[in-house]
């Protein structure tokens, strides 16, 4: 027995030294630390209150335990209801609601304070809370003004409300925008010659390594001299552009015309007899004048509507 004694209080003598260093450490472990053994006493206290003259280490841990879970429930549900009521501190009513929620009798609570059998506890050291370091800092937090309450919310931190702009003056530079727009143009070209290269059949400069300078593979046209016969973009615009401008003549005269035979009755017995000098194409002569080669029949004008 002493030597198990004796080897526990070794083992419980290290376990301490080596929370001491660890918790020596990092200020945030201490302050867990010192906090957690002044609950061990605390639990300790109320074992004593209630007749227990030894209690194993096990469960003065576990009771230890529970005692934090229930405290830290308090707070969160504090906080929530807090929060619940657009403010940032807890107070006095939060913490009765959340004990009521909770299931406790909160009327309990002034005969319990006032017991006689009560412990005194010396207060823990004091020990500051952990700093958490501020990812970002700008400029100088605000203080509140004199017409805001002391007990309201501080200012957000500088960095939430600080005007950055995020556009950068337009360059009116000829030489720079000039630059700027052949770099653009030799890009997509690049771009385009790469997709092409990689989803069409290519060639390359190399027997040994194909991927090496891989160049567009020339497809041969079936009709080498189509596009020379063909018309260009500019003279289809152009042509469109005269189409329209002799369609609208014509509606105009055939409107004008229109117009004078509804005045003039007799002028439609007049152009019912073609004058002698006058040609009426027959079908036969339009199916003789019809050219195979279709390159070289005459255009025919696209029909353009105007705008009324």
């Amino acid at each position: 027995m002493q030597m198990g004694d004796s080897s526990a209080a070794s083992g419980t003598s290290l376990n301490s030294g080596g929370r001491g260093a660890k918790a020596a450490s990092s200020p945030a472990e201490n302050y867990q630390l010192a906090r957690r053994r002044t609950l061990q006493v605390v639990v300790s206290a109320l074992l004593t209150e209630s007749g227990f003259e030894s209690a194993e280490k096990a469960a003065v841990e576990t009771l230890t335990e529970m005692m934090q879970s229930y405290i830290t429930e308090i707070g969160r549900c504090a906080k929530t209801y807090c929060e619940h009521t657009a403010r940032s501190v807890p107070t006095l009513s939060d913490a009765v609601v959340t004990l009521i929620e909770m299931g406790f009798n909160v009327d309990t609570l002034p005969v319990y304070a006032k017991r006689s059998q009560r412990m005194v506890i010396t207060a823990p050291p004091v020990t500051n809370a952990p700093v958490t370091p501020k990812s970002l800092s700008a400029g100088q937090k605000r203080t509140h003004p004199s017409h805001i309450p002391s007990h309201y919310p501080e200012f957000p931190d500088p960095h939430t409300y600080i005007k950055t702009p995020t556009f950068r003056e337009p360059v009116s530079d000829y030489q720079v925008v000039r630059e700027k727009a052949a770099t653009q143009r030799r890009d997509v070209e690049r771009a385009l010659t790469r997709f092409m290269a990689k989803t069409g059949e290519t060639q390359s400069l190399f027997k040994d390594d194909v991927s090496a300078f891989p160049l567009i593979a020339a497809r041969p046209s079936v009709i080498p001299y189509l596009s020379a016969l063909l018309p260009s973009e500019l003279e289809l615009q152009s042509l469109e552009e005269t189409d329209s401008s002799e369609q609208d003549e014509q509606t105009d005269s055939e409107n004008a015309a229109g117009n004078a035979n509804a005045d003039d009755p007799s002028a439609d017995k007049e152009n019912s007899v073609l004058p002698p000098g006058g040609v009426v194409p027959s079908a036969k002569a339009s199916e003789d004048n019809v050219i195979d080669n279709p390159y070289l029949r005459p255009v025919k004008k696209p029909k353009v509507r105007r705008k009324k």
